[in-house]
């Protein structure tokens, strides 16, 4: 029995007016050296696909998932895989991802809700090798239950402490056995409400031990993918350690955590972090630890993570021309972080949001691909910065300048010149290919 009414989702052109079909997004279409598929890798998330009810902070659910008979029992849990797979069928998505909560049941007890995850864990193994599907990343849901109130790797209590080490030790082997690409962090609860009952750098060292000790185990069970930390300043605590790239880099090189550790950015918590998307994404990619990425956007009138679907071209192509500028993805994806509005609340509302979605990451992908082979912005910013190419700026690149050196230039010299920035002569220029 199919649970969406429609077929598979086929791609017919710029021309086309049907609202369940790709305009844009041509899975084998080479751009530049790979397929559209290839350099886009789009992932789906379980929570937002399969388990999200379209609640609101003013009300209640609204969506229609007439496959679920909203229990916690494990053979619910197990009709939702087949249900997934269907949707990732019919939208030509050939990744997704989990938390540990979502793919299976928290029943109040470690070692049940282990069994309960084993369970699902081996028919989602069937369901991958039956379809070619692969897991992108998986992670813990440390943050939702009443035990994780005060965070989980940085809880006051040692307690809530291990109890979280064994969740993700556990979820660990799950992404192990399904043979994830990577595994990410993200501390939903890692930070603080009020500094009056926070020790910082007791926090902060928990944490450090935390990751340390998931590197060691996933050493032990022969999981070499990398580990992904996951930005976002605020909301539900005050400040949470993971505000935004600068602050993660810092604290993984603090640590000594930055061989294993990359980030995965989400446009939404860069927004709530007070950055754009592309300052975000080109932060963590200039340090070389831009792993993946939550291909979402927020509202710019809410200030709540309201996880949007990418609908806005500029943000597409300024995403896909930093992926391009580092060589593209390898384990990492665009993962769609992303939910219905709670009027969109048809299970076939779930395609028309994925189709918008991935026209519009392949629209920006196409147009930055462009961009780069014009060659004229890049060739602007070199030039801008010829300077430092030789003479007394290339000394200060080489580290063998001295303020000494700077004082002879400046005096024999004199006042410099400064060439034009020329922001709205490029803000023309990215316009022409948009």
């Amino acid at each position: 029995m199919s649970h969406f009414p429609c077929d598979k989702i086929a791609y017919e052109g710029s021309s086309s007016k049907n609202p369940l079909a790709f305009k844009h997004y041509n899975p084998e279409e080479i751009v530049g050296e790979k397929s559209m598929k290839e350099h886009l890798r789009f992932a789906a998330p379980y929570w937002h696909v399969m388990r999200n009810i379209l609640a609101d902070p003013f009300g209640g659910g609204t969506a229609q998932m007439p496959w679920d008979d909203g229990s916690d029992s494990v053979e619910n849990a197990l009709a939702r895989v087949d249900v997934f797979f269907e949707f990732l069928e019919k939208m030509g998505i050939e990744y997704y991802c989990w938390h540990d909560r979502d793919i299976a049941p928290e029943l109040n007890d470690l070692s049940a809700s282990n069994d309960a995850l084993d369970q699902v864990v081996a028919k989602l193994k069937s369901k991958q090798e039956e379809t070619g599907v692969k897991l992108l990343w998986g992670t813990a849901c440390l943050f939702a239950h009443a035990r994780y109130s005060q965070g989980a790797a940085t809880s006051p209590d040692a307690n809530v402490y291990a109890y979280a080490g064994a969740q993700v030790k556990k979820a660990l082997e799950a992404t192990k056995e399904l043979d994830g690409l990577g595994y990410t962090f993200w501390g939903g609860r890692e930070g603080y409400s009020t500094l009056l009952n926070t020790n910082m750098k007791r926090e902060l060292d928990h944490l450090a031990a935390f990751l340390h000790m998931a590197i060691e185990h996933a050493d032990k069970i022969g999981f070499d993918g990398p580990f992904y930390i996951e930005p976002k300043p605020r909301e539900p605590s005050t400040h949470q350690y993971d505000s935004d790239s600068a602050a993660c880099l810092n604290f993984l090189r603090e640590y000594g955590l930055m061989e294993r550790f990359s980030l995965n950015i989400e446009t939404n918590h860069a927004t709530l972090a007070g950055h754009t998307m592309e300052h975000e994404l080109t932060v963590a990619a200039n340090a070389g630890k831009l792993g993946s990425v939550d291909a979402n956007r927020g509202d710019t009138l809410i200030g709540w993570d309201t996880d949007q679907f990418p609908t806005d071209l500029y943000l597409t192509t300024q995403v896909m021309l930093v992926v391009l500028g580092m060589g593209g993805f390898t384990t990492g994806g665009l993962n769609f972080d992303a939910k219905r509005r709670r009027e969109s609340h048809e299970p076939i509302d779930l395609m028309h949001a994925h189709i918008g979605g991935m026209d519009t990451f392949a629209r920006g992908l196409k147009i930055a691909h462009a961009i780069r082979e014009d060659g004229r912005l890049a060739d602007f910013v070199d030039q801008r910065y010829s300077s430092f190419d030789s003479g007394i700026g290339e000394k200060v690149e080489s580290g063998s300048c001295t303020f000494e050196d700077l004082e002879t230039y400046a005096l024999e010299n004199g006042e410099p010149g400064l060439a034009s920035g020329r922001q709205e002569m490029l803000e023309n220029l990215i316009n022409e290919f948009i």
